[in-house]
């Protein structure tokens, strides 16, 4: 008779041990694989917006501390030298703070303001960007703050920012110092002179005052609004010891669309910025084929206009007050961040053709 001896304790409990982590490590690898196949076949719907699936593993894996660089930091887009939209602020009066807040907290940190108690509430802007940083645990260097000069033409005879006895280049120092109260901040990330003045002498004067505040790093760089003549632009561009590093104007039929002002632009290297992009060009965005375009790209027609401007290289305004819309223009600029060829060159001119 044969006797066969019993397998021995210690060698059961360790198979049985090797068994589980076998199991175990088969079932985390298996929900490994089926999440990943899930992001990868998955599409996030936001409003009209979608996610890329690059776009997706990194909002997920490239978690970072609170104040470091990252896809929502107007430091790392200026790094990236991709396009992005800016938020407007004119207009908005005592909403201001609240939009801008609701601006931030959608994913803007580029604003535009001014001091120009007229049309701008810039104490407003300051409040906004500040609530809405310290909400999300955002720092100044995550945001891109831009405000203007405005000169005694453009303000309300009531509500002039500094005093209007004074000569030009104290006036501009005193909405300078205005500005960084009402912003709360040490810094200016650009200024723009609102418009060029009466005469090209007074234009000079404020931009020399301008440079001065570039080199007390009270400014970081230097720019220009509301200037549709070439020769005007140029001659600036050649006597400024401290180049103009935007041009920021109205993006229009009469003006031509500033179409060798843009070809300047892009040649001295000075980014392009457009004010009512949408409001000027309705019957553009309501035709049938920009209407088709906008769908056969997951777009709204609003947000198709601002995907045309970037592709062109240049920088959008966007002043929407609706939080929705918001989201769609933060999300088309995200889709430029993370490297997506929207437009195509051919769909490029056929939006041109339609303008």
């Amino acid at each position: 008779m044969v006797i066969v001896n019993p397998t021995p304790r210690k060698t059961r409990r360790y198979k049985s041990t090797l068994t589980a982590v076998i199991v175990v490590s088969a079932v985390i690898c298996i929900a490994w694989l089926i999440a990943l196949s899930l992001i990868s076949k998955s599409i996030e719907k936001d409003g009209s917006k979608t996610t890329t699936l690059r776009g997706q593993i990194q909002s997920v894996l490239v978690e970072q501390p609170k104040g470091t660089v990252n896809k929502q930091s107007a430091k790392y887009m200026l790094q990236s030298k991709l396009p992005y939209i800016v938020y407007g602020t004119a207009w908005k009066k005592d909403a201001t703070a609240s939009l801008v807040s609701k601006a931030v907290e959608s994913g803007f940190r580029f604003i535009d303001t001014a001091c120009q108690p007229k049309h701008y509430n810039e104490a407003g802007v300051g409040e906004g960007w500040k609530e809405a940083a310290a909400k999300l645990g955002l720092t100044r260097s995550d945001f891109f703050l831009q405000t203007k000069f405005t000169s005694l033409d453009g303000q309300d005879p009531n509500k002039i920012p500094y005093d209007e006895l004074e000569m030009l280049e104290e006036q501009v120092k005193q909405s300078l110092a205005k500005s960084l109260g009402n912003l709360q901040t040490d810094y200016i990330d650009s200024l723009v002179m609102h418009s060029p003045m009466r005469s090209y002498e007074e234009t000079l004067r404020v931009w020399r005052v301008f440079e001065s505040f570039v080199e007390e790093n009270k400014v970081r760089q230097l720019g220009l609004a509301n200037c549709y003549d070439q020769k005007t632009f140029l001659r600036l561009y050649e006597d400024s010891h401290i180049k103009p590093k935007v041009l920021q104007n109205r993006f229009y039929s009469q003006s031509g669309f500033d179409t060798e002002l843009r070809d300047l632009c892009d040649a001295y290297g000075v980014t392009y910025q457009s004010f009512w992009t949408l409001s000027a060009n309705r019957e553009a965005i309501k035709s049938r084929e920009w209407k088709a375009m906008a769908l056969n790209k997951n777009l709204s027609p609003q947000t198709l206009m601002y995907a045309y401007m970037m592709s062109l290289g240049h920088t959008p305004l966007s002043g929407t007050t609706d939080v929705t819309h918001m989201k769609e223009d933060v999300d088309i600029m995200m889709r430029f961040q993370n490297g997506e060829e929207v437009l195509s060159k051919d769909d490029v001119e056929t939006l041109s053709s339609l303008l």
